[in-house]
């Protein structure tokens, strides 16, 4: 009987279909740990510890691809796996993941992933892989409820940065960030800008965003 093959899946993709392995990995490693905080009380002979929190859980394997049957550059297959650990749009973020095998279900970000090439054909194209991946636990936050969550980001202010560019008014920033050019005048407070026709190229300013 033939065994069940270890696929991925995007879960923020629904419908897209699942990247299977080419070879089911010979062994995984789940790994888990906690974060202690050191308080040092003088005249105590050690430090007291503290519980901070969980660490996300890691999940470890090695998967091999092999094309040397048909001649084919191996990475046209370790691509679609490598490209899952890349930002992708419109989130600018690696998306999240599933890895499934059995009873295997693990949904993560693939956060590493390590490609080293062992066989090459005649004109030099890499026909053998074995891929190092680790992927880190999406874990969602169940203790907070919709109304806590809700209240938390609306008094919330998410801040980011933008390199002013050559050509860049408060008008066409506000356009692109917040979607409203009228909006210049929030740029311009939180960044302190008097003349607004003043805007340096190269200059840093701070994005308020209200989710």
């Amino acid at each position: 009987m033939a065994l069940t093959k270890a696929v991925i899946v995007r879960i923020d993709a629904p419908g897209t279909p699942p990247i299977p392995v080419m070879f089911n990995p010979p062994r995984y490693e789940l790994s888990s740990s906690n974060r202690f905080a050191e308080i040092k009380i003088p005249g105590l002979p050690a430090a007291l510890l503290q519980f901070v929190g969980g660490e996300a859980r890691s999940l470890s394997l090695e998967l091999f691809f092999d094309t040397t049957d048909t001649g084919a550059d191996v990475r046209l297959r370790t691509g679609l796996i490598t490209a899952m650990a890349e930002p992708q749009p419109p989130t600018m973020a690696p998306p999240r993941l599933l890895m499934l095998w059995g009873s295997l279900a693990f949904p993560g970000y693939l956060v590493s992933v390590k490609q080293t090439f062992d066989h090459f054909s005649a004109f030099g194209l890499p026909l053998r892989a074995t891929l190092a991946v680790e992927f880190k636990g999406y874990e969602p936050m169940p203790f907070l409820t919709t109304a806590a969550l809700s209240a938390a980001l609306t008094t919330a202010e998410l801040a980011t940065r933008y390199v002013v560019k050559a050509g860049d008014t408060l008008q066409s920033i506000a356009a692109a960030l917040y979607g409203d050019p009228n909006r210049w005048r929030e740029i311009a407070t939180a960044n302190g800008l008097d003349d607004p026709r003043a805007l340096p190229t190269g200059r840093q300013l701070e994005i308020r965003r209200r989710p």
